[in-house]
């Protein structure tokens, strides 16, 4: 599949609203207010920027500026009906440039909409639950097959334009079917539940599949997080897998001009993700090993981490395109299963280099 270089930025903004759609008496209905978040992912043109490096800093800049306007207001005087959606819609429309992959708003942490590249509005919502497992076909010795346990995170994706609802999907009918799903997992062994005696974070996201699906034809992809560092996605046919992990490394752009900060030597701690996809392995229940992905990237990591990166041979610059071009070429012909690197310079603010499938995009 043929690369795609999708930059992204993220920015806060604080408002307030009324969602008057909702049922009469619904909280949301009176006015209240959040700490917003709105993220972009789009490909941008040749030399969009003021110099090659520039991009992420520039498309924070024109996301800042589109959503200025909503900054410390009442929504409502801006949008009739300030919902997650439209308020990403409204964004969307106020963005200097097209080839936009999807723009997300999110109302909180644990919930928020992704409009994708046809128009679909995903609503997602978060949601924990605290079980014990182990996994009975590891090979002798290895940590997960020891009896251990997680604080297990579930996102619910799901799609709007699947759905027949007059208001759509809304964060509440997503509870109400969460709710006994969440009454099963949490605070159980999950070995001792059916259809989970082999219970990977892939097999739990299809087992969750299975129990909403019937009920929630919206839905889009099921996401599990093992850990904070690491997940699985399942979306009714495939899995893809993630993992991640940050680096502290010094950088500088040598394009930046004269007397432009980011000429000097500065530094990040960088947050990366290492996407992956691959069938599941019936015997062993998972794409592949989370272990394994590290002990694999491990060598690369380390000549990453704590180091100058406009000094690495074989990088081109230290802007967050080139480091994730440089990862790809030297992680790939090991880890053959990677079709995906996420790699950001600060909250949401860096780039996506895919040649696969890109996948939903993971909450900020």
């Amino acid at each position: 599949m043929t690369e795609i270089l999708l930059y992204s930025a993220a920015i806060n903004f604080e408002a307030a609203r009324r969602v008057s759609i909702l049922p009469d008496g619904h909280r949301s209905g009176r006015l209240h207010g959040h700490s917003f978040l709105a993220d972009v992912r789009c490909v941008l043109p040749k030399e969009w920027a003021d110099f090659p490096g520039a991009e992420v800093d520039a498309l924070r800049q024109a996301l800042a500026a589109a959503v200025a306007p909503l900054d410390y207001t009442d929504l409502n005087a801006r949008l009739a009906v300030p919902t997650d959606e439209n308020l990403a819609r409204w964004v969307r429309a106020r963005l200097p440039f097209a080839n936009i992959n999807s723009i997300g708003v999110q109302s909180t942490q644990h919930e928020g909409v992704d409009l994708d590249t046809e128009d679909h509005a995903h609503i997602w919502r978060r949601y924990v639950f605290q079980s014990a497992h182990q996994l009975p076909y590891v090979p002798p010795g290895h940590k997960c097959g020891r009896m251990h346990g997680h604080g297990f995170e579930v996102i619910i994706h799901a799609d709007q334009a699947l759905g027949s609802r007059a208001i759509g999907i809304d964060y509440d009918h997503l509870d109400a079917l969460w709710a006994p799903i969440y009454d099963e997992l949490d605070h159980a062994c999950l070995n001792d539940i059916e259809g989970l005696n082999n219970p990977t974070s892939e097999v739990i996201s299809a087992w969750i599949w299975k129990r909403l699906k019937p009920q929630l034809p919206e839905l889009s992809w099921v996401t599990v997080y093992e850990t904070a560092s690491c997940g699985a996605h399942f979306d009714g046919s495939h899995y893809r897998i993630w993992k991640e992990m940050t680096l502290d490394s010094a950088m500088r752009l040598k394009f930046a001009p004269e007397g432009d900060k980011r000429r000097h030597v500065h530094g990040h701690t960088y947050t990366l993700r290492l996407h992956l996809h691959a069938p599941l392995d019936q015997v062993m229940g998972w794409t592949i090993d989370f272990g394994d992905v590290k002990t694999i990237f491990d060598p690369i990591f380390k000549r990453l981490d704590h180091r100058p990166l406009h000094e690495m041979d074989g990088m081109a610059d230290a802007d967050v395109a080139s480091v994730a071009r440089w990862i790809r070429e030297q992680t790939s012909p090991h880890l053959l299963q990677l079709d995906r690197i996420d790699l950001y310079e600060t909250r949401g603010c860096g780039v996506t280099l895919a040649w696969g499938e890109v996948g939903p995009a993971l909450p900020i």
